[in-house]
């Protein structure tokens, strides 16, 4: 990677972006492998919903078209599903931009940010790039800490981000721990709950937050990309008090979400079914690869999401290589701070199959991990 060039603003100096995972493609082209399954990034296996498909086929005809820079459709049912009011909700690229909207709305060089350790990367990564002081609490026992994260705000702090269920340990915070999080919590903090995995939560017990957002400084953001489908169209959307969605209008880009994106997000919320689909295979997944996963004595942390962290210890590394080499992708964690463990989405089970299978074959002393290059 080329450094900086020296115009650059100087806050970007030593800052990493983030990496995301490896494209099957890549994978396929370097290790000559004509089949290749990707369970790294936290998709939705089953791909897009059929009826967001022909939504995007109808739109495509009008591309010459700038989209409605409002999103007022894809708002407006979205405040019917919500139950909320249609100045309550602002878009995104994806919920990742309103995590940076939020930043550069509220945001000013020397305040604070309060993060956890590990969670999902882009907080404290946009906040440095904002200027910020990040405040940075480690987790208990793969879980927020709530409390510790309440004692780490201070006058400075404009913004505190919770990962609810987090990535990447797929833990949740519970209804009566953030009750208590904000109970007393200075005004003047915005709290952020990211809820990109909102939709494969079951638990009795997961505080609902939207009904929170007049009362309380919360900014809630959700995703079309993960439950729905739609990763590759990028499309997200924020909850929260019209003076707070107001502040993200300030500072959003015109005609931000595309009119595809738009089109297919509008017909993946009504495709009730499709996201029943989705949560049952999530489910049936999930148990398949944590019994797998007992009878081969791992350690993983019980996740609440589509994807599972798995402990693996100092083989890590190699175990996730000799699966890449056997053509199934997987996260490890090292730049989450989390050395010894790989990250698995779930998927299709004749993914979670390959996977369990490939697993198996990676543990066997006889085999030998490739170099790069592929070669022995």
């Amino acid at each position: 990677m080329a450094s900086l060039d020296p115009r650059a603003r100087a806050i970007l100096q030593g800052l990493q972006g983030y990496k995301p995972g490896t494209p099957i493609e890549e994978v396929k082209r370097r290790f000559k492998l004509k089949s290749v399954i990707k369970l790294a990034s936290n998709e939705n296996a089953l791909g897009p919903s059929p009826k967001a498909l022909a939504a995007l086929r109808a739109a495509s005809s009008q591309l010459n078209r700038y989209p409605d820079a409002a999103g007022s459709a894809l708002k407006a049912k979205l405040a019917s599903v919500l139950r909320v009011k249609p100045d309550m909700i602002t878009l995104g690229n994806g919920s990742d931009e309103l995590l940076v909207l939020a930043l550069r709305a509220f945001v000013d060089p020397g305040d604070e940010v309060v993060v956890a350790e590990p969670t999902f990367l882009i907080y404290a990564l946009q906040a440095k790039a904002c200027g910020a002081s990040v405040h940075v609490v480690p987790q208990r026992d793969h879980r927020y800490d709530l409390a510790a994260m309440k004692r780490a705000v201070t006058p400075q702090t404009k913004i505190v981000f919770i990962a609810n269920p987090d990535n990447p340990t797929g833990t949740y915070v519970t209804k009566r721990e953030l009750s208590q999080f904000l109970s007393g919590l200075p005004a003047s903090v915005l709290v952020v709950m990211d809820e990109a995995y909102y939709e494969f939560v079951d638990a009795a017990d997961y505080p609902q937050t939207i009904p929170l957002v007049n009362d309380a400084p919360v900014m809630v953001t959700r995703t079309f990309s993960k439950a729905y489908g739609l990763a590759g169209l990028r499309v997200g959307y924020a909850v929260a008090n019209p003076n707070v969605i107001a502040a993200l209008e300030a500072v959003r880009e015109p005609f931000n979400v595309n009119s595809l994106a738009q089109a297919a997000a509008l017909a993946a919320l009504g495709d009730i079914a499709f996201l029943a689909k989705t949560r049952k295979v999530l489910g049936e997944g999930r148990r398949f690869v944590l019994k797998a996963l007992d009878a081969l004595r791992f350690r993983y942390v019980p996740s609440a999401a589509n994807f599972v962290l798995i402990e693996c210890g100092p083989r890590a590394p190699e175990l996730a290589q000799a699966l890449l080499e056997k053509g199934v992708i997987v996260r490890e964690m090292s730049a989450w701070k989390l050395p010894g463990f790989l990250r698995v989405t779930i998927g299709t089970m004749p993914e979670n199959r390959r996977f369990v299978q490939a697993l198996k074959q990676c543990l066997s002393p006889s085999v030998k991990v490739k170099n790069k290059r592929g070669s022995k």
